[in-house]
């Protein structure tokens, strides 16, 4: 774990929420080479200190393409793989990774799984003939233990066309020691494949990471609290999650109750963690596991948001054979014992706390035993109620303001949709000291409120940044089609844009330490950010 990550949320500094999928990028879809580190470069001459980003996981259609729904909690997507790193390093030829028509704009993920497995194999094949090179390879599975059974896994997955592990023969869905070793010797070429896969996505994150530094930039990562079902993680691991045991399948799932974003709640249909189980060798393993996932993370990433934290305090629990999440009801998490216990194994961790949606008394007093910052996000903040915790004059210091997230409509599409009440519109505007009804400047209210908030980190969306509309939206809670597929555009990350950007972060005293300097006295006439035009991922 990087010694300085303890401290990157706790100074005055900003940032921008841009998942790797939306990097601009020959090959489909963003990846860790050269467009990651144009987009750290862009980040540097911006002023700002953080890139956040979404889960780095692999992800399958059956999911939805979701980043929060992947095969394994410790494995990195091989999209992200970059193939020009690979020509330098002669694995490739230049002529081997010529790209068909991709969009700019969004990401088809079957269209580049197709394209990636076939230029990937060519590595692999060249990679094999290099002894030093699978001595490499030796040694990363050595140290990522996680490994053995993920590539089993993908290996299973392919052999039985894509079915559930709890589908599998018996043998192996029980993980008999014989099955398991049959299967390993006759799947041995393909495991070692993917193995391969995840050693060049790990070989190409640590130098990224690296680069961030260098640049002075941290990486925020993401953290589902839960895993997918249909995972190595759970296939590996059965007894720690609430499972049927003859068949596999979950007897409670995840989810939450109605709330901002679904009238029946939302069901997730992740299996649960055994947190209270009375097996304490159980209990003990189910720690451990959470250990290596962490351990591994922050070797990643400076700090880690956790998604739905509030489930260590409390989780809603649904049973499986209900449709919706309305039938759920509160269990017991494993809490600040949990936190206390991990800060120890791993030395201090920075923890950026998704505290949103039903907190209660009890999730509060958490998160301020921990000293955790939470999460404030500007859209929830204009519903006319003076106590709302959003409201920028509500926003305490230890915390992380947002525009909006991930799951939000972009600003500009929430100033446009018409499910939004017009006085919740009019306020926003009036916080934000505007007397207009003007969509196309609305990002730059809320980056102004968001930037001058009193909040220690402050993180924009890039669509915000640049003022994209609702096509631009990254996720739609409680869908499941079109999400997850917004890419940005190469020429969007320009001069002006940073220059803006820049300006407005040294305005609001966010720069970091070494870039600030004297304050620009144009830059609070006009922040420089473009209004709402006609580019956008529609085109």
């Amino acid at each position: 774990m990087n010694d300085t990550s303890v401290n990157t949320v706790q100074q005055r500094s900003s940032g921008i929420l841009l998942p790797v999928f939306s990097l601009p990028g020959s090959s489909g879809i963003g990846d860790i080479g050269h467009p990651a580190r144009q987009f750290i470069d862009f980040l540097k001459k911006s002023g700002q200190s953080c890139w956040q980003i979404l889960p780095l996981g692999p992800t399958s259609t059956i999911f939805g393409d979701s980043p929060y729904m992947s095969y394994s909690a410790f494995a990195g997507s091989p999209f992200f793989i970059s193939l020009d790193l690979l020509a330098e390093q002669q694995l490739l030829r230049k002529e081997e990774i010529e790209t068909p028509v991709f969009s700019e704009y969004t990401v088809d993920y079957q269209q580049v799984a197709d394209h990636k497995k076939k230029i990937l194999a060519l590595a692999w094949k060249r990679f094999q003939a290099m002894p030093k090179n699978m001595r490499l390879l030796e040694d990363f599975i050595g140290s990522h233990p996680w490994c053995v059974d993920y590539g089993l896994f993908l290996a299973l997955k392919e052999l039985y066309q894509d079915k559930p592990w709890y589908a599998w023969p018996a043998a192996l869905r029980q993980r008999q020691p014989a099955a398991l070793a049959q299967a390993t010797r006759e799947q041995t070429a393909l495991i070692d494949y993917f193995l391969f896969e995840q050693y060049l996505f790990f070989t190409q994150w640590q130098q990224l990471h690296a680069y961030a530094q260098e640049q002075g930039i941290r990486i925020i990562g993401d953290l589902p609290i839960y895993v997918a079902l249909d995972s190595a993680d759970v296939w590996a691991n059965q007894e720690l999650f609430q499972l049927d045991q003859e068949c596999g399948e979950p007897t409670h799932v995840a989810g939450v109750p109605p709330d901002y974003f679904s009238a029946t709640g939302q069901r997730w249909g992740n299996p649960l963690y055994r947190w209270n189980t009375e097996d304490l060798g159980t209990k003990q393993r189910l720690w451990d596991w959470w250990e290596q996932r962490l351990r591994l993370n922050f070797t990643l990433v400076d700090t880690l948001r956790i998604d739905h934290f509030r489930g260590f305090e409390s989780y809603w629990a649904v049973p499986a054979e209900e449709e919706t999440a309305l039938k759920g009801c509160w269990l017991q998490g494993p809490g600040q014992p949990f936190f206390e216990e991990m800060e120890r194994r791993l030395g201090g961790m920075s923890i950026i706390a998704e505290d949103l949606g039903h907190i209660t008394p009890e999730v509060e007093t958490l998160l301020q035993n921990l000293g955790y910052p939470g999460m404030k996000v500007l859209l929830f903040a204009f519903d006319g109620d003076p106590n709302n915790s959003y409201l920028p004059y509500n926003i305490e210091t230890n915390c992380v303001v947002y525009t909006g997230t991930h799951d939000n409509d972009t600003a500009v599409g929430w100033f446009l949709s018409p499910e939004v009440a017009p006085e919740s519109k009019q306020r926003a505007k009036r916080f934000a000291n505007r007397m207009d009804d003007q969509a196309g400047t609305f990002h730059q209210d809320l980056i102004y409120l968001a930037l001058s908030s009193s909040a220690d980190l402050a993180v924009l969306p890039m669509q915000d940044v640049l003022g994209f509309g609702n096509d631009c939206r990254l996720n739609s809670p409680g869908t499941t089609v079109n999400n997850w597929q917004w890419r940005c555009a190469e020429r969007f990350f320009n001069e002006a844009v940073a220059t803006g950007l820049s300006d407005l972060t040294r305005l609001f005293g966010r720069l970091p330490p070494l870039d600030t300097g004297k304050m620009n006295g144009d830059c609070a006439k006009d922040s420089g950010l473009p209004e709402q035009s006609a580019p956008s991922c529609a085109l």
